[in-house]
């Protein structure tokens, strides 16, 4: 008997886990991106990293920086693909302009936190986000310590 896979209404792509170790986030916004033929055929397989990503703004857009998208192997000749090109954000112009004058504050950058596909298209989840100092880590390991220790006792409990 076949079995049928289901689908989310927003498929994950690449997932930033490590963003939400580095930063505290204060806003998150929708972008689409502005991708080239393979790229899209690599995404499709799941060949995209966002761990060393960043979002910079140039010009008055959006660019993100370090977001690696691997080629398949069965690309075309003709097209010299760059793993670590950058891409363009595509948000609406009050956005951006809201986002320039936060990010200018000290403290403040923007994120990506995940690609996923939305309606077909790829779209990226960035945040604007400030730094957490090394207490903060700290906080943060202490608390995903605490919460696994509670799910094995309630784990152990029930068995």
């Amino acid at each position: 008997m076949a079995t049928k896979k289901s689908k989310s209404s927003n498929p994950v792509i690449a997932e930033n886990k490590k963003a939400a170790f580095n930063y505290f986030f204060e806003e998150r916004f929708e972008a689409g991106m502005v991708l080239e033929g393979w790229e899209v055929k690599a995404l499709r397989a799941g060949k995209a990293q966002l761990t060393d990503g960043y979002v910079v703004i140039r010009n008055g857009e959006l660019f993100v920086i370090g977001c690696q998208i691997n080629p398949l192997g069965t690309a075309s000749t003709h097209v010299r693909p760059d793993a670590v090109r950058t891409k363009k954000l595509l948000l609406r112009a009050e956005e951006i302009r809201r986002l320039i004058g936060k990010v200018e504050q000290k403290g403040y950058t923007l994120v990506p936190l995940k690609l996923y596909w939305k309606s077909g298209r790829v779209k990226c989840e960035i945040a604007l986000a400030k730094g957490k100092a090394t207490h903060d880590k700290r906080e943060t390991i202490k608390e995903r310590e605490g919460k696994r220790e509670v799910e094995r006792a309630m784990k152990e409990r029930h068995r």
